[in-house]
């Protein structure tokens, strides 16, 4: 009896060990655009980045339901003068305010994110990497997906010279969460 009474209290605890509700405690998404011939890269941030999920028993089941909504008016390079150029000379040039992304798809190292923006929804997969309290995922888009070669062209010529006639079209994007066990 007494075996059976400490099996079943040893079998309780392992299982409350293993209960956790993976919930967010902090999110940073960062971009890093390229510039001049030698592919120069130039990053940044958004201020007014919302991030959605729900309190989950997995960090895949947390990813899953995450969504994402970036202002693209409050465009953060750590220099107000490129911050103006990046707002009226490439995301106003073609109206694009807010940028929309949801997760669709997680496997143990990548997952699949939809990006929405000028008005074009896009899948891309993106390298996924856990530890214990953080999830990052990095990848890039080609902005000619999203048919934003006008904005490209324009913060081309706006900046002609700072960029030695060269913006590329690629932008690496990397998001950052930090998860906690409630």
């Amino acid at each position: 009896m007494k075996k059976n009474i400490l099996f079943a209290l040893g079998l309780s605890t392992s299982l409350f060990a293993a209960t956790c509700n993976y919930t967010v405690d902090s999110s940073s998404l960062q971009w890093t655009a390229f510039k001049t011939p030698a592919k120069v890269g130039v990053k940044g941030t958004f201020d007014n980045v919302k991030l959605d999920f729900k309190i989950s028993d997995s960090k895949e089941a947390l990813l899953k339901s995450s969504s994402i909504n970036i202002v693209t008016a409050n465009v953060n390079s750590n220099n107000q003068g490129r911050d103006a150029k990046l707002v009226n000379s490439f995301f106003m040039v073609q109206g694009i305010r807010t940028i929309k992304a949801k997760v669709i798809k997680v496997d143990k190292t990548s997952a699949d994110i939809e990006i929405a923006m000028n008005n074009i929804k896009k899948i891309i997969t993106m390298n996924l990497i856990t530890t214990k309290n953080t999830i990052k995922l990095q990848g890039e888009i080609d902005l000619a997906d999203f048919k934003m070669l006008p904005s490209l062209n324009a913060i081309t010529k706006a900046c002609y010279e700072l960029h030695q006639g060269k913006t590329w079209q690629d932008v690496a994007l990397e998001f950052n969460i930090t998860t906690s066990c409630k």
